[in-house]
């Protein structure tokens, strides 16, 4: 399949875009001409009115650089409602936190669910970097009913003050900074970027202690030439997550592997992606601080991070799985019947595409670790996959 040309740069884009390499180009020139490419992926994605979440591009969606799980369809958000309600019901009330909700259309589900459910959270905060994203989700969550709506907030920071209920992330680490590396005849080499003319590009050098051992650590032969990605930054990340934790879940939905997947012989260039206007490419040095930066999520790693920081998993498996458990069909029943006459059709094709293999059905996975609740989850009830982690 050939690939599609990439979507050309409006003028004021193409200023933009100037303005973060040259910002790029001013920390390499301070760093001495190379820079680790989490440090590079860090500044392209969150650079201060800069990068491509803490800047005014428009992301999501049909008309943004790609669609996520609930704008593709309510069911989504009423499915996770309903793993929420059960968490919550077992610890007697609550709290929710969404790390990164996008365009607020989770949270608008979310909250509109777990009224129906007689479950409204005490309060659903938002941990949200992006001004413009802040902004969206403001307009999206105004169509709320007032009482629903005064119970949320946005915060800056993670909490300070102790947490029950539950962490919700819905494709939020993937875009975590990751290393890249290389294993080549005398080791590890980690893939960083330096400037080649006017243009940035990988630059190889000898990885340092901490990635050596990093990749040493994944307990997996990798052949000469393999190329891929680790994520050093999820551990510390993961367990500031879970110091505010007094008792809940953690839940985390995102696309990725179990380690000895992920770093299968035949993934031998790795899982960096690149989103631009719903175009995926492999070439994280054109759009800069224009397109996402992705990885695909190593879940062995997950789970090893929050048991590291007092967690257990109360479950692990694939989004069809966790969706059918939590109520897919009876949700999307009940959107059917919700429809105009006439347009009850229109609301299978979109749900599917959530549960069917082809599409986001086992590409997507769901883990959840858990402190102070002892009941099974409803979404991990259908298959856990957690032995394979």
């Amino acid at each position: 399949m050939i690939p599609l040309p990439l979507a050309p740069l409006s003028p004021d884009e193409a200023a933009h875009e100037a303005r973060v390499r040259a910002h790029v180009r001013a920390e390499l020139a301070a760093a001495g001409g190379w820079l680790p490419f989490s440090r590079y992926m860090d500044l392209a994605l969150y650079a201060p009115g800069l990068g491509y979440y803490a800047a005014g591009a428009h992301k999501l969606g049909g008309g943004g650089d790609f669609v996520t799980a609930p704008e593709l369809t309510p069911v989504f958000g009423r499915c996770v409602a309903s793993q929420v309600a059960e968490v919550l019901a077992a610890l007697g009330g609550g709290e929710l936190l969404e790390i990164g909700a996008g365009s607020g259309a989770l949270a608008v589900e979310l909250l509109g669910e777990l009224e129906r459910q007689g479950c409204v959270p005490e309060r659903y905060r938002i941990l949200e970097t992006s001004p413009d994203l802040r902004q969206r989700q403001r307009a999206a969550l105004a169509v709320l009913p007032a009482e629903l709506a005064a119970r949320v907030s946005w915060l800056d920071g993670l909490p300070a003050t102790p947490l029950r209920g539950v962490v919700l992330a819905n494709e939020v680490l993937d875009a975590l900074p990751v290393e890249r590396f290389q294993v080549a005849a005398r080791g590890v080499e980690a893939l960083g970027v330096a400037l080649d003319g006017e243009r940035f590009a990988w630059a190889a050098r000898p990885a340092d202690a901490a990635l050596a051992a990093a990749v040493a650590a994944l307990g997996i032969e990798l052949a000469a030439g393999y190329q891929s990605e680790l994520c050093p930054a999820l551990g510390p990340w993961l367990a500031a997550l879970a110091a505010p934790l007094a008792a809940g879940v953690l839940l985390f939905i995102d696309y990725g592997y179990p380690r000895a997947e992920y770093y299968r012989a035949s993934r031998a260039g790795g899982t960096l992606g690149c989103f631009h206007r719903q175009r995926r490419h492999d070439d994280p040095f054109v759009n800069v601080g224009l397109q996402d930066l992705t990885a695909w999520v190593d879940f062995t790693r997950v789970a090893e991070a929050g048991i590291e920081a007092g967690l257990e998993v109360a479950g692990y498996t694939t989004q069809a799985h966790f969706l059918l458990g939590t109520g897919f069909e009876r949700h999307l029943d009940a959107l059917r019947a919700s429809l105009p006459a006439g347009r009850e059709p229109l609301a299978a094709p979109a749900a599917l595409k959530l549960v069917l293999p082809s599409e986001m059905g086992e590409r997507f996975k769901c883990i959840a670790l858990a402190r102070g609740v002892e009941r099974p989850l409803a979404g991990f009830a259908l298959r856990d996959f957690t032995a394979t982690l």
